[in-house]
């Protein structure tokens, strides 16, 4: 059997990461090992053969030091796991392992998700001149769909060189409910997402704030499932939802669940009717890139979706069929659109039907998996011309 070597900086895997994962645990043709430069969640995320470099001894030295120990440590493992191929996860995780590319003559496949993309550009300019160096010594990118491929066209990359690959997730795991309401039941909303300003929160809860107060009979509820990652941005986030809240005098009919790992995630689609993701552009620079996967679980379990025309979530969601997209940051289009959906529940069912098939069609994981290493393949084959 093949191996490819997963590489990401940063810990392997973040909760909010999970899609990644995805992408590693399925595997056939494929032995997967992690390179990673620390670990956590491995019981959430468990995987055979898991590479970390970080250790409390090498980070209270120098960063020279870490650097050079960095690259000593993976190049003994590489050495000893004779891997085919390496897949590097983040355009910085990319760049960064150029120089074992080089050493041991690997083809090098990176995975551009979002952030990537614009907001490490913008702000750090250096990354512009280090992705040059990657698009050129890089042997394939991949991203999650046509926006995301424009845009790093945009920033350098040759376009033979780019690769549209659609996450995948996981149909066995997540059933198809239709939705449909009894008399004088609560019609319940959720969001999903961690509390950063590219996620749009506190423009939802001013739709549904807006909604609600002018339609005091329609029984209605919000569910926020997220939290802010503790850092100065997403407590500010945090801040701004939580006094739209207070604002619209929500506070008996918003349930915050806070962080919540996947599998009460995928539970709680059930107990909703309907799925808002309204994505912006942030002042940062910062955007989904592709599209949030917790839009494309959310359809898979048969709910209607409301969403921004925001980078490729046109692409999952397919307007007048799967759901609904609106302009970012357009309050006033993201309550006509909710209130349209509320006040046309008979229509959840035939939404929720269309968006199963949307989605089995071209995000089942295991047949993104299949073709990924189909991709391998390609790449061994040396079909791009750049090994």
């Amino acid at each position: 059997m093949k191996r490819v070597i997963h590489f990401k900086t940063g810990p392997f895997l973040p909760i909010t990461e999970n899609w990644i994962y995805g992408q590693i645990s399925g595997m056939k043709k494929y032995e997967p090992f992690v390179y990673a430069c620390d670990a956590e969640n491995l019981d959430i995320f468990p995987v055979k053969k898991i590479r970390t470099v970080k250790s409390p001894q090498v980070m209270q030295k120098g960063m020279n030091f870490r650097k050079l120990y960095f690259y000593l440590y993976f190049i003994h493992f590489l050495a000893k796991d004779n891997p085919d191929i390496i897949h590097a996860h983040f355009g910085p995780s990319g760049q960064r392992f150029l120089l074992l590319k080089r050493f041991f003559k690997l083809p090098l496949v990176t995975t551009f998700y979002g952030y990537d993309i614009n907001q490490v550009v913008k702000q750090y300019p250096a990354w512009l001149a280090k992705y040059q160096n990657l698009f050129h010594q890089g042997t394939l990118f991949l991203v999650e769909g046509n926006h995301m491929k424009k845009s790093l066209m945009f920033l350098g990359c040759p376009e033979d060189k780019i690769l549209v690959h659609h996450l995948g997730v996981d149909l066995e795991n997540i059933k198809f409910v239709p939705r449909k309401i009894e008399d004088e039941e609560e019609i319940r909303v959720l969001i999903a997402s961690s509390f950063r300003e590219k996620k749009g929160i506190p423009y939802a809860v001013d739709a549904f704030g807006q909604f609600k107060n002018s339609n005091p009979q329609i029984k209605i509820s919000l569910t926020i499932i997220g939290d802010s990652a503790e850092d100065r941005f997403g407590d500010r986030q945090k801040q701004l939802i939580l006094d739209k809240i207070r604002r619209h005098h929500l506070q008996e009919s918003v349930r915050m669940l806070g962080y919540q790992s996947h599998e009460v995630f995928i539970r709680e689609l059930y107990n909703h009717h309907i799925f808002l993701s309204p994505s912006i552009h942030a002042s940062d620079g910062d955007n989904e890139g592709g599209a949030p996967v917790s839009i494309i679980e959310a359809s898979a379990s048969g709910l209607p979706v409301l969403a921004t025309l925001h980078c490729d979530i046109p692409e999952v969601v397919v307007e007048d069929k799967t759901g609904y997209l609106v302009p970012e940051k357009d309050v006033s289009s993201l309550k006509e659109r909710l209130a349209f959906l509320v006040l046309n529940h008979q229509s959840w069912a035939t939404i929720g039907s269309y968006g199963r098939k949307h989605i089995e069609q071209n995000y089942d994981v295991r047949t993104q998996i299949g073709r990924l290493e189909e991709i391998y393949d390609d790449v061994l084959s040396n079909r791009y011309g750049c090994l």
